[in-house]
């Protein structure tokens, strides 16, 4: 089981894969599109080592990442976790712009959820079961301008899913995105790309082409028709977004070469031209780890 190691991981959604719980005594998952921008959240990276199976952790300063080494004992076993997703839910325990709460998605398809609920940390507990009917399942902040993020799946028939999310950790029943997601072999975005305030995705289809969904604020059409980044994306075997990682108040992305090697994408927040040109990230070398 995961174990909270920091007090610096906060809250964020949750669910039930083709259900979920009712909304009684909890905040409204359904808001006003946002209309402001926020400020950009900053996300921990996690990753399994393919051999050890430990859980490692890596944080930013600056435009550097850094470890303080695996999590639990020389014992822990975490070769089971298919992903972690932290998430802030702008709850303002612990700092605005900081994760505060995780779901921990299982590969046996269990989700469990742990986070700050009322001013205390709560969990872990399961919040769903049968999430292993996604191939990938992510939170790109929160879709409806609510105060919590929310979540997303693509199945295996390629059909994108939304469940809206919770301040207790529960969420709606999941709403149908759309089809024809399964052209993708990446999806990835942590938090607002283009400078509006709404949360935003990028997608990587087979032929090597990284797209661009802005956000629309609009929980039940969250998405407006794709854009073109540019090609030469399949150099990666994973993409992903840590938010904000090189503290300049813009989203980024991540990307790992199949040597190990990783690049930052610092974000514009410019949705004509949304990253700059990469960076690798000295003294990092990610091979041997499944990234989380």
């Amino acid at each position: 089981m995961f174990k909270r190691r920091r007090p610096g991981l906060r809250t964020a959604l949750v669910a039930t894969a083709v259900t979920a719980a009712t909304a009684t005594g909890a905040a409204s998952a359904v808001a006003a599109p946002a209309a402001d921008p926020v400020v950009a959240p900053t996300f921990h990276l996690y990753g399994v080592h393919k051999q050890t199976h430990e859980l490692w952790e890596w944080y930013s300063r600056g435009p550097l990442l850094f470890t303080d080494g695996p999590y639990g004992s020389d014992t822990d076993d975490h070769s089971d976790l298919a992903d972690l997703i932290t998430v802030d839910n702008d709850s303002d325990w612990n700092g605005g712009g900081k994760a505060d709460g995780n779901w921990t998605l299982y590969k046996n398809g269990r989700l469990d959820f742990s986070g700050w609920v009322g001013g205390q940390w709560r969990g872990p507990k399961n919040v769903g079961r049968g999430w292993d009917i996604y191939r990938t399942v992510l939170s790109p902040g929160t879709l409806g301008g609510a105060k919590e993020a929310d979540l997303i799946g693509l199945d295996r028939a390629g059909v994108l899913w939304s469940y809206l999310g919770y301040s207790d950790g529960r969420l709606t029943t999941r709403m149908r995105v759309g089809g024809g997601w399964g052209q993708y072999t990446e999806l990835a975005g942590q938090g607002d790309l283009t400078g509006d305030g709404r949360a935003d995705i990028t997608a990587r289809d087979k032929a090597g082409v990284l797209w661009l969904y802005k956000g629309t604020g609009d929980y039940k059409a969250p998405f407006a028709g794709r854009t073109k980044i540019g090609g030469g994306w399949n150099a990666y075997d994973r993409l992903l977004s840590l938010g904000d990682i090189d503290v300049d108040g813009k989203v980024d992305l991540l990307a790992r070469k199949t040597t190990g090697e990783l690049l930052r994408y610092s974000g514009t927040g410019n949705a004509a031209r949304p990253f700059t040109a990469p960076v690798q990230i000295k003294g990092i070398h990610m091979k041997e780890y499944n990234l989380l």
